[in-house]
């Protein structure tokens, strides 16, 4: 299949999952998830990810998924610290990239990721920008969209899709507080830019489903549930076998749960 961009798969009936991938076994149960549901997939390559593994190494593996997956697959670049880092990407084979000049000035925000979302049109990728700041748990606290601004940073940096701060925080575990629905509404009305909600996981199911299916959200990104997973899976299969040495065997053992519970997260949104 084609890789695909975030202009490919985002649609105003429907959400698409953003998944944050940490290495090859979530990767792939991520596109054999989309696979088995029959629709799009976002595989996200962030900065913890990058900081472990090189961004080449993470453009040849994720591209590789795509080009065999039977559905649309999008090779993302999730908050890239600058436009070297998404020039970069994009040369790696990156089919989609965010900036992230949330922590800047509205007007350095706007001017950068209009730059880069030049450069990554010229080359045929997508891009994704941040307006307002959305924090993390336990760190940085978040600091809420407006919505003019956001109308403003639409307008000027023709960004694919706009992240969004109404409520969500990243690195939430388990069910955090609702999304201010209101909010997302005022933005949208001001707005047909496509926004996308950081720090899925927290987001109650129940309410994930209702904005997607509204077309309020276009996407979610989904990390911390997935990883909580991975994490139990692994201590499951290492106490079920206290012999067992062989590290392919070990992680494969979990691509079968991941896949499952991708697969729900991908239903939930269409």
């Amino acid at each position: 299949m084609t890789r695909a961009t975030l202009t490919d798969v985002l649609g105003p009936t429907h959400a698409v999952a953003g998944f944050v991938c940490l290495g090859w076994e979530d990767a792939r149960a991520y596109v054999a998830a989309a696979e088995a549901e029959a629709a799009p997939v976002i595989l996200q390559a962030g900065p913890g990810a990058r900081q472990h593994m090189p961004l080449t190494v993470w453009g040849a593996m994720l591209g590789a998924l795509a080009d065999a997956a039977t559905v649309p697959v999008v090779v993302h670049l999730d908050h890239g610290e600058n436009a070297e880092v998404c020039r970069s990407a994009i040369a790696a084979g990156f089919t989609s990239v965010m900036f992230d000049g949330s922590a800047l000035p509205l007007a350095d925000n706007i001017a950068q990721t209009a730059q880069i979302a030049g450069m990554a049109h010229a080359a045929g990728v997508s891009c994704e920008g941040e307006v307002g700041f959305v924090g993390y748990a336990a760190g940085a606290e978040s600091r809420g969209t407006d919505a003019q601004e956001a109308a403003q940073f639409a307008a000027r940096t023709g960004v694919d899709a706009m992240a969004v701060s109404v409520g969500n925080t990243h690195l939430v575990e388990g069910t955090g507080p609702r999304l201010n629905e209101a909010w997302i509404a005022a933005i949208a009305a001001l707005t047909p830019a496509p926004l996308v909600i950081h720090g899925g996981s927290g987001v109650p199911e129940d309410q994930r489903r209702a904005l997607a299916l509204t077309g309020r959200v276009a996407k979610f990104n989904i990390g911390t549930q997935l990883r909580q997973v991975w994490g139990n899976t692994l201590r499951q299969t290492l106490a079920a076998d206290t012999g067992v040495f062989d590290r392919i065997a070990i992680l494969r053992a979990t691509e079968g749960p991941l896949a499952l519970a991708a697969r729900k997260v991908i239903a939930q949104l269409r």
